[in-house]
């Protein structure tokens, strides 16, 4: 397996965001996942997204998106370790510029996840905005996907609103994520993205178990991404089969 460039990851709560460069780095050796495949062609994986696509606050091996890549090879799927384009506090804006300036930006891929809206949100930037942002990262995750929309997974939003760190705001801030991911929703729907992975629903089981909260009372857990990746997997696994 080759080797694979990442993004620096800022350790910073989501109050403390602060836009960072794109700065892709190789992981530690620590970090590196490997697994026994069969002799194939690799499926390759690029992830898109914020803190919650690095995986803030837990192992690189914890992220959802290296989860996902271990649990996709345990079926003999052959997935190398994604390239991830993600940084804690990154709003669709952010992510754009990014994508830009990316090393990873003329490459192509097998499938693409993208998990994107958390601090346009937190940041009080408009739905007007979102909305536009949001279509125009999604087709160039298709774009990204080779224009095979089916190797495209949004993710929805996850409800932050029930950690500790929000300090009992739930009542406001899940509403609001809400509209968000309604936004989300539809423009994978206009877009003919038929692959919608709703995780707000798995976010919330966060007010009752601490235990899928990291230690910063705020970004998920490796228990909790690992619920996320349990309810991704079937539906990536069914595309790429």
């Amino acid at each position: 397996m080759k080797a694979i460039q990442l993004i620096l990851i800022t350790l910073t709560t989501l109050s403390a965001c602060t836009k960072k460069d794109y700065s892709p780095i190789t992981p530690k050796s620590a970090d590196t996942i490997t697994t026994t495949k069969p002799m194939t062609d690799p499926v390759t994986y690029l992830a898109l997204g914020d803190s919650y696509t690095i995986g803030e606050r837990v192992p690189q091996s914890q992220s959802f998106p290296y989860q996902l890549t271990t649990l996709l090879n345990s079926f003999k799927l052959d997935v190398e370790n994604p390239d991830i384009i993600a940084v804690t506090g990154w709003t669709t804006d952010d992510l754009i510029s990014a994508i830009s300036r990316s090393d990873f930006k003329n490459k192509k891929y097998d499938f693409v996840t993208l998990l994107i809206g958390v601090n346009d949100q937190y940041q009080h930037r408009s739905k007007e905005n979102y909305r536009t942002k949001f279509a125009q990262l999604l087709h160039t995750a298709i774009d990204f996907a080779k224009g095979d929309t089916s190797k495209v997974f949004v993710l929805s939003i996850p409800d932050w609103g029930v950690t500790p760190f929000a300090g009992g705001r739930d009542s406001v801030i899940g509403p609001d994520i809400d509209e968000f991911n309604a936004i989300n929703k539809q423009e994978a729907a206009k877009a003919h993205v038929p692959n919608y992975i709703d995780i707000n629903p798995i976010s919330k089981k966060a007010a009752t178990d601490l235990t899928l909260v990291a230690d910063d009372g705020l970004h998920p857990s490796g228990a909790m991404y690992k619920l996320w990746v349990d309810a991704l997997v079937p539906e990536v696994r069914k595309r790429l089969q």
